[in-house]
């Protein structure tokens, strides 16, 4: 969905979508599992400046794979957004641009609006967990020899492996 600069400058635009899994592009780990539920509406905060407000509420399942076992791990997502946007106007060549500390809650749009596609799925990487786990309780993979011990238990020690040469000799030069 497009947000027209012209069609806000009229009046708010609601917007209540459901998005398939498979409409928007996410990295190759990551996978929408179900449709993306969004109820919010953009408004034109100030006409001189141009600057429009998105705001509203996303739900939505994600799936990557576990950081613990490489198995899917299942990733529900609810998050509330509330965004400002100003035109680039800036003219600033590409590269490292000094951005004072109230620019750095804004964002900037070029053109005569925005791609409410790109904001959600902006959202939506930025509202994943840190650590992608299957369970709280994921055991992992083994190190020793590799399987995962969710699924078999392994024979190994898990004792840390032998210290290579490297490591004794570094060991030796700092006693």
């Amino acid at each position: 969905m497009f947000l027209s600069l012209r069609e806000l400058e009229l009046r708010k635009i609601p917007f209540e979508l459901q998005i398939p899994p498979g409409k928007l592009e996410f990295a190759d780990e990551l996978k929408q599992v179900t449709p993306i539920v969004v109820k919010g509406e953009a408004e034109l905060v100030s006409d001189v400046l141009g600057e429009i407000r998105v705001s509203g509420k996303l739900r939505v399942t994600m799936e990557a794979p576990c950081d613990r076992c490489v198995e899917p791990a299942t990733l529900p997502i609810e998050s509330d957004f509330d965004l400002t946007y100003r035109p680039d106007e800036s003219g600033a060549p590409a590269g490292e641009v000094h951005v004072s500390e109230g620019e750095s809650e804004i964002g900037f749009y070029s053109g005569d609006g925005l791609q409410l596609d790109d904001i959600l799925l902006e959202q939506i990487v930025l509202a994943l967990p840190m650590r992608k786990v299957c369970s709280p309780g994921c055991k992992g993979i083994c190190p020793s020899c590799g399987q995962n011990r969710n699924l078999t238990p392994c024979a190994c020690d898990n004792k840390p492996p032998l210290e290579s040469q490297w490591t004794a000799a570094l060991h030796s030069l700092k006693k």
